[in-house]
């Protein structure tokens, strides 16, 4: 199996009873590629990943790996290695025993063995913990064996289930960069699993946004963030989450909310309306405030101020009671309580339209 496979997903569905969690699901991953499923729970993201592996059978459609139909094969058949949420290691054998195991039950030639857990464990820095067991391992040293056993297999496709959920905000930062890292050296194919929209914005090629089992969105990171094509996926990526006011577009060249208006110049539109009720999406980082206003600056309360080491991020609230967060420099002199002028540039707004789908426009 080459370690460049490609993973094709044809209208798969997966039910449980009467439950629909996938429904004719479509998604193509290139040999090589790094895609993250990203959601809130009950998204359908694990199931689907579970499905690839063969863990869950589909109840419709096809799942083609590296060429060859695996819709009803064994996850052993399949090739593919897993890494799942919980470090599922042996607890009374070795760091090194636990790597090697899965091929030692697979009659891989002892040689051959030896060469691929010592390989793994460079890249993972696992060496000098290779006669330790799980307990005298931290946390991050667990998982860490935990992707090696998956290594070792030599797959076509990878698929890593929350590895890193269970681990603390410094480990998980510090093994986000080893699994950058490994899927640069190793040019193999990886699907991973996660909520947290970090993770998916600094690991994945493409990322497929989903919600209610449906991909809502499958595109690189900087576009899903930057054009999110539904209030669904401007609201779950970005922290903290776009800013939303409600009001209407009118004619396409201006947003009104309450007694205030937005100049869309600049904006944009694909088929907007020429006028009708709206809402207007925009980032923190991206709002103007202060000096940088300009002169038809809108004049936003501040409700409280956050000091968060590299910028301060400002809660403030519209004259129509919309509430807005802003990204400032560090060394913002804003208090509770101060008016602060604020314009919000039309290359930076997201418009989406008054349905229940809110589509970007």
């Amino acid at each position: 199996m080459s370690l460049q496979s490609e993973v094709d997903i044809r209208d798969v569905s997966v039910r449980f009873g009467n439950v629909q969690v996938l429904e004719k699901l479509n998604l193509k991953i290139a040999p090589s590629e790094f895609i993250v499923l990203l959601g809130p729970s009950g998204c359908g993201k694990s199931t689907l990943l579970n499905a690839i592996a063969g863990l869950l059978d589909v109840s419709d459609g096809q799942m083609w790996i590296g060429g060859r139909n695996v819709t009803w094969e064994e996850p052993k058949d399949r090739g593919i290695a897993m890494v799942f949420q919980s470090y599922a290691l042996y607890p009374r054998m070795s760091v090194k025993k636990n790597m090697s195991f899965g091929l030692e039950v697979a009659g891989t030639p002892r040689a051959e063995i030896e060469a691929r857990v010592a390989e793994a464990a460079q890249m993972l820095k696992l060496t000098p913990l290779l006669e330790r067991k799980p307990a005298a391992l931290s946390g991050g040293q667990r998982q860490r064996v935990a992707i090696g056993r998956a290594l070792v297999r030599k797959v076509g496709v990878y698929l890593f289930d929350e590895p890193l959920s269970n681990l603390d905000a410094q480990l998980r930062a510090e093994l986000r960069v080893e699994i950058k890292r490994l899927h640069a050296r190793l040019g193999a194919t990886m699907i991973y699993v996660t909520h947290d929209q970090i993770e998916a914005l600094t690991l994945a090629d493409r990322i497929a946004v989903m919600q209610g089992g449906v991909i809502q969105q499958l595109a690189a990171p900087k576009d899903i963030y930057r054009r999110p094509v539904n209030r669904f996926v401007a609201s779950f990526v970005g922290s903290p989450a776009m800013n939303f006011i409600a009001g209407r577009v009118e004619a396409g060249l201006f947003f009104h909310a309450g007694d205030y208006r937005i100049p869309l110049a600049g904006y944009a539109f694909a088929g907007a309306p020429a006028a009708g009720a709206a809402t207007l999406g925009i980032r923190p980082e991206h709002v103007l405030a202060g000096h940088e206003a300009g002169p038809d600056a809108i004049a936003a309360k501040v409700e409280m101020v956050e000091p968060m080491g590299a910028d301060t991020l400002i809660w403030s609230r519209l004259p129509d009671g919309a509430s807005l967060s802003i990204r400032h420099a560090a060394d913002a002199a804003v208090r509770e309580g101060d008016t602060l002028p604020v314009s919000f540039p039309a290359d930076a707004l997201s418009v989406f339209d008054d349905t229940p789908a809110g589509a970007r426009l």
